[in-house]
């Protein structure tokens, strides 16, 4: 791994530095209208004057000034271009080294002709770099190719997936998910299911918001992942069709079509998806407990078949008013076999005392549904008005069959012990949401209203089989558990152009919550966490202050508070077990975390991103590893205070006109200081890691694309340091059949570097973990489009569900 971190260290200092060292002079000039006024958000593309190769672009600011850095002498074009405006193209231009150089004004007129009609080929860059957040142009890259949303997630820049699948950004965990602008209340198990369900070919960009205003809900101290599914902007009837394969240990398959109808007062889109196969993975535990040394190693095999299906439909009544629902539903069938086989002895002397040898298999299925009706207010004077109402449903059901096997020194059975249980969980969310926009004064002012009902039902029914081989319900292992849960929120956020330099935003944001727990055990005995009520209402503001110090350099502030509650299933006090020693159990008396983060960014040239950050944050929650007699754990657990001071860099890179490629470079310091059980904690560690992907135009349709990511030492769950992990992927793409089809080829981890290693050294137990999954793939996709190519814009669209779908475990 050491090798594997110069090598990706090297590669990125040696593309980092041949893409800054070159020289580079600038392009300077001004947009205005037929009145003087400079135009803002004008694209002026750097032509070359031989063929109108594209060289660089850039965006007009507030005032209509634009700067374009070159880096190579010669002739060029510039070509202004803004919706709504005629396109116009400047004389010829000759670049010299160390020469800048100030174009004549450009005025554009108004455009004669009808949005509609243009047919736009632009292609979207794969990364764009804002002060805000980052984007991932899904759409753009070859690696993407037959990689489900949790595998593109840890590929994404800043973002980490742990062994456990939970998802962290920065190193800080917390994030929450977003599908469509709309949070999925799902807790961690299950919304790895739900992401793996979904494939890239259904998805159109991963946005990464580290500091979301008052407009968004204010869970998730770690910032905002919101990942667009595609949604056609064509005329007409058009749509594509795709196919993929995935070879790791065994073959898996998906496939999708996406269907659009679009005419000047309707537009009704569609998406179906599938995905099939069989995911393995391993996991060995080598645990001492007290004077006990357990030697664990179990294979899992996942074998999981999901469909999904999204129907939608915009009636536009007329310019101002616009209806539209929509829905979306997944449905997934799933098995879990997992085979474990754990070495049981007496540590001082090493003598074997006896094994267990448990299979556990578990068949279940899920059922994730979400149905939305909108309305859309819009007028001239820029106020806008949005009003969502949502309902959206899980339904799981799962069943596990778990025989546990000791046997002795020569291999002779000792006893068996065979446990069954059966866990349906249902959770029914309704939500309605207003937000509108207007201008006040010289900027511009939001605010909204929102409201969310949440009831979760879960049943934990625990077997063991008699000598007969008959199930019999343990009592004092099984419950139910019912919760509910509702939040009223209400905000403003203005939002103001100070001077040509300085611009201001800020909110607040109020949220009341209010909570029930209730549950019932089966026995029925009575417990401190039968019926846990809460009752809170908290305040969070948040700020932006940017100032453009020069053409070239701007810097961003800004500021927030945000919560993190408990997943529902989380709060569920439930066991689910690995097998009879190992297992995960919840916490009733979870509360939630709450987060305050600064960040300043400095933006270079518009597209060199640097951030320095530091978040504290107030009953940090996080799954601890703890013991009861010979068996071991996990618990979500509120523990301490956490505090991480961060340095993240992130840039595109336009080496040459046929190559290009974005780096992303971050480093943290984590600071713990609380306590578990008894035992004080108090950690300070720091982490680092590294984000890096090129594409090549390789020529007659070809292009190419390496990408790699790295994460170095860190920490999860408070007590685990975690090694070092990272991936390189490669692939080829190629256009056919007059470019409406293309063919992508890729390997993933080529050099095998996923599998994962931690430590967890702590109360007196000490565990060495690692395991691997299918990270070593070879992918095949084939995509073809069909229909009309004309492009009018399309409304975005976010739901009301975005706070509470995460929440579902």
């Amino acid at each position: 791994m050491k090798n594997f971190t110069l090598v990706l260290l090297a590669v990125f200092a040696l593309v980092t530095g041949t893409s800054m060292a070159q020289a580079q002079v600038t392009v300077n000039g001004v947009v205005t209208d037929n009145n003087g006024k400079g135009l803002a958000a004008v694209t002026i593309n750097l032509l070359q004057a031989k063929d109108s190769a594209l060289v660089k672009a850039a965006v007009s600011n507030a005032s209509g000034k634009f700067e374009i850095g070159v880096r190579k002498d010669g002739d060029y074009l510039l070509r202004y271009s803004l919706v709504g405006y005629e396109s116009m193209y400047s004389p010829a231009i000759k670049i010299q080294e160390g020469k800048s150089i100030t174009v004549n004004p450009v005025t554009l007129t108004p455009a004669t002709s009808k949005l509609e009609g243009v047919t736009v080929t632009a292609k979207k860059p794969m990364f764009e770099v804002k002060a805000d957040k980052t984007i991932f142009n899904v759409e753009a890259s070859i690696n993407a190719t037959g990689s489900n949303a949790l595998e593109l997630l840890q590929k994404s820049p800043g973002v980490q997936v742990d062994n456990n699948e939970n998802i962290s950004m920065k190193g800080k965990t917390g994030v929450k998910v977003y599908i469509d602008g709309k949070m999925m209340q799902l807790d961690t198990k299950d919304l790895a299911a739900y992401l793996k369900s979904i494939n890239s070919n259904d998805i159109e960009a991963i946005e990464m918001i580290s500091n979301p205003s008052a407009k968004y809900d204010a869970s998730g101290n770690a910032g905002i992942v919101n990942i667009r599914l595609k949604k056609n902007k064509k005329f007409g009837t058009n749509g594509s069709t795709s196919i993929g394969l995935v070879q790791g240990v065994t073959p898996k398959g998906n496939a999708s079509v996406n269907l659009n109808y679009r005419h000047k007062k309707v537009n009704l889109f569609t998406n179906v998806s599938g995905n099939m196969g069989d995911y393995r993975n391993t996991l060995d535990l080598y645990r001492i407990q007290k004077d006990t040394l357990y030697d664990q190693h179990a294979i899992n095999i996942s074998s999981n078949k999901s469909f999904n299906v999204k129907l939608g439909a915009d009636y536009f009544l007329n310019s101002k008013h616009t209806i539209g629902v929509m829905a979306t539903t997944s449905y997934g069938e799933n098995e879990f076999k997992s085979s474990s086989n754990t070495a049981i002895s007496y540590h001082p002397s090493g003598q074997f005392v006896k094994s267990l040898q448990a299979n556990n298999n578990i068949p279940g299925h899920r059922t994730n549904a979400n149905f939305n009706v909108n309305y859309r207010y819009v007028d001239t004077s820029g106020r806008e008005i949005n009003f969502d109402g949502d309902y959206g449903l899980f339904r799981g059901v799962g069943r596990s069959y778990q025989p546990n096997n000791y046997y002795g020194s020569n291999n002779n059975l000792l006893y068996s012990i065979i446990n069954r249980n059966s866990t349906p969980t249902d959770i029914d969310i309704y939500t309605a949401k207003v937000d509108a926009e207007q201008k006040l004064g010289k900027g511009k002012l939001g605010y909204g209203l929102k409201t969310s009902f949440v009831t979760t039902q879960n049943t934990f029914d625990f077997f063991n089989d008699n000598e007969s081989g008959l199930p019999v319900k343990i009592l004092d292992r099984s419950n139910s558990f019912q919760y509910k849960e509702n939040v009223n929120a209400g905000y403003m956020n203005y939002q103001r152009q100070l001077s040509e330099k300085w611009s201001l935003q800020t909110g607040l944001r109020v949220e009341q919550t209010n909570s029930e727990g209730i549950l019932t055990r089966a026995d029925g005995n009575i417990q401190d966490d039968n019926t846990v009520k809460r009752d809170y209402l908290d305040f969070f503001p948040s700020a932006a202050l940017t100032w453009n110090l020069s053409k070239k350099n701007s810097l961003n502030l800004t500021y927030s508070r945000r919560i993190d509650r408990p997943t529902y299933q989380d709060l569920n006090p439930f066991e689910n077990k690995l097998d009879e020693l190992t297992y995960e159990k919840g916490n009733a008396f979870l509360r939630p975390q709450y987060t305050n983060t600064v960040e300043l960014t400095h933006t270079f040239l518009g597209m060199i991103n640097t951030t320095v950050g530091y978040s504290h944050v107030k009953d940090y929650a996080t799954q601890v590893t703890d013991t009861t007699g010979n068996a071991t754990f996990i618990q979500q657990k509120n523990l301490a205070t956490q505090q991480i001071m961060t340095v993240s860099i992130g840039s595109q890179l336009p080496i040459r006109k046929w190559w290009n490629g974005y780096a992303n470079v971050w480093y943290n310091y984590q600071m713990f200081d609380g306590e578990i059980g008894a035992n004080k904690l108090n950690i300070n560690i720091p982490g680092y890691g590294a984000y890096m992907q090129q594409t090549f135009t390789l020529g007659k349709d070809y292009s190419a694309e390496l990408s790699g990511w790295f994460s170095g030492p860190s920490i999860w769950g408070a007590t685990w340091k975690t090694r070092s992990q990272g991936g390189v992927d490669v692939g080829l793409q190629k256009q056919l059949m007059k470019k409406k089809a293309t063919l992508k080829l890729s390997v993933t981890d080529i050099f095998h570097t996923n599998p994962w290693t931690a430590i967890s050294d702590f109360g007196g137990m000490y565990i060495k973990g690692g395991g691997s999954w299918e990270s070593q793939t070879f992918r095949v996709n084939f995509n073809y489009r069909f229909g009309s190519n004309q492009i009018k814009n399309s409304r975005e669209r976010k739901t009301g569900l975005e706070s509470e779908a995460k929440r579902i475990k």
